[in-house]
């Protein structure tokens, strides 16, 4: 757990790393119990357990389901208000090249006059990175715990931007894939990344509705804060887009896809019925010859072998030939 104290006018902050401090939790409840008026805290917890949640609430006057969801981390995109607290559920992206694979993380942001707790779970930290910005923009620090929802939410938007990125790469190279003239079977790979796609969809899809009260002046909020959520908004409307659209794509390019693989399964069946039907015509023939009647002229007759064998390879050429000429083969 670590907390950061900011001071709103100046922008001067002070860090508690309170990871390796021995009672660290209550080093920083009393910390924030000694807040000057112009002061506010970000307190960023990683994992945290039940127990240190609930310290935490009690000192924040946190609702109980507020801090239930934020130890479960299994909720939806979602802003919900306790009292004069805002609690905000954001999904966290990231594209790992390895595995061509879309990871998903959470974040719980809570809201208060004087402080704003992060709940992260996931292998990824957007809020490091939003940390980093806070510390350079001291604009956003003037706007209170207000500006660390908006730098949050702006990195967390920015990975979308990114992760799409990545995918539609991967989207481009497959469509190469499915359009070449190989012949290889992609369905379970464009199954696998649509899976992905749909992941992402839902992380950012729900999201948009949450971050739209946030573009409209709000009493309770800065003016100023406005046209920066009016930007992040917009920014995840273009990933939300882009999604949608690769969603779409994906639905596409699958069905070019086994629709190719049945072009190439009936070629199959043509080829395979081309040679039966060439193979068909010596059969034929050996076939009458191996019924030994007795009175078969041609078996007494000097050419008749050469010539049956003649007829046999005559019939298959022709038949050879057609079928070349035809395409089914």
């Amino acid at each position: 757990m670590e907390c950061v104290i900011y001071q709103e006018q100046t922008g001067e902050c002070e860090q508690i790393d309170c990871r390796q401090a021995d009672g660290g939790c209550k080093v920083t409840l009393d910390r924030l119990a000694a807040l000057e008026p112009d002061e506010f805290a970000w307190i960023r917890v990683d994992g945290p357990s039940q127990e240190e949640l609930q310290r935490l609430g009690e000192q924040l006057e946190l609702h109980p389901l507020a801090m239930e969801d934020a130890v479960q981390a299994h909720q939806r995109p979602k802003q919900e208000r306790y009292g004069d607290v805002l609690a905000v559920a954001v999904k966290t992206l990231w594209f790992v090249e390895q595995t061509a694979d879309v990871e998903t993380g959470e974040v719980m942001i809570f809201i208060g006059p004087s402080f704003a707790l992060t709940v992260r779970h996931g292998a990824n930290d957007p809020t490091v990175e939003a940390a980093r910005r806070l510390a350079a923009q001291h604009e956003m620090v003037r706007l209170g715990p207000v500006g660390v929802l908006h730098t949050v939410t702006d990195v967390i938007v920015d990975a979308y931007a990114e992760a799409a990125a990545e995918v539609r790469e991967d989207l481009t190279e497959l469509e190469r894939c499915v359009f070449s003239p190989a012949r290889e079977d992609l369905t379970e790979r464009i199954y696998s990344l649509k899976r992905e796609v749909v992941e992402f969809r839902d992380a950012i899809q729900p999201l948009v509705p949450v971050l739209q009260p946030f573009t409209t002046a709000r009493d309770d909020w800065p003016r100023q804060v406005v046209p920066y959520f009016r930007d992040v908004s917009d920014h995840l409307t273009r990933s939300d887009t882009e999604v949608r659209a690769m969603d779409d794509l994906l639905a596409s390019v699958l069905d070019a896809h086994l629709a190719k693989v049945g072009t190439w399964q009936n070629d199959d069946m043509r080829r395979i019925s081309a040679w039966a039907a060439i193979f068909a015509v010596p059969t034929m023939v050996a076939g009458i010859y191996g019924m030994n009647f007795s009175h078969m002229p041609e078996l007494d007759w000097r050419y008749g072998y050469p010539c049956a064998l003649a007829v046999m390879a005559l019939g298959a050429g022709l038949l050879y030939r057609a079928f070349r000429r035809n395409g089914w083969l």
